[in-house]
């Protein structure tokens, strides 16, 4: 009996250390990009801009004149505070909204939503980590999926900021 608690205790010690290093030490096994960068490059990229991810989504509800009818929008963050844009009619794509004008450099958050009409308008608006929220309003009227070709055309003057926002 002596034995067994000595060794539970000892499992115990070594998962606690374990454990504080799975939480100090970073993990090599996170980055997916095959490509060695310069760690360097990498550390005052995480420095500029760090923030969790976050995602929304919005669903086209109408169908006029070959308008995108349950066609799903969705918006997500990544780490570093770079934006993207889906649209289900292009699945897997992910379109960088940093293409668009005056889309901020370091997002903290998403939200998307479209207007019931035809034309059908896109809202996409991002809030920086600065706390400037900024929008752009894209038209939807095509059948067209949107990729990184052909949304800054449907988005015309890209990001602007919206005026008296309070979180500022």
């Amino acid at each position: 009996m002596r034995k067994l608690a000595w060794a539970a205790r000892g499992t115990a010690a070594v998962a606690g250390a374990l454990l504080a290093g799975a939480l100090v030490a970073p993990s090599a096994l996170a980055n997916d990009d095959p490509t060695p960068k310069d760690t360097q490059a990498q550390a005052d990229e995480s420095k500029r801009c760090s923030v969790s991810r976050d995602v929304s989504s919005t669903v086209v509800a109408y169908s006029g004149a070959g308008g995108p009818l349950e066609t799903v929008f969705r918006a997500a963050t990544d780490r570093q505070g770079r934006a993207f844009l889906n649209d289900s009619r292009n699945p897997g794509v992910w379109i960088n909204l940093g293409l668009l004008a005056g889309a901020p450099q370091c997002v903290s958050g998403t939200a998307v939503s479209v207007t019931e009409e035809d034309p059908g308008h896109l809202y996409i608006t991002l809030l920086a980590s600065n706390g400037v929220i900024r929008q752009a309003v894209c038209t939807t009227a095509s059948g067209t999926p949107f990729t990184p070709a052909n949304l800054p055309g449907a988005c015309g003057a890209g990001f602007t900021p919206l005026a008296y926002t309070p979180v500022v």
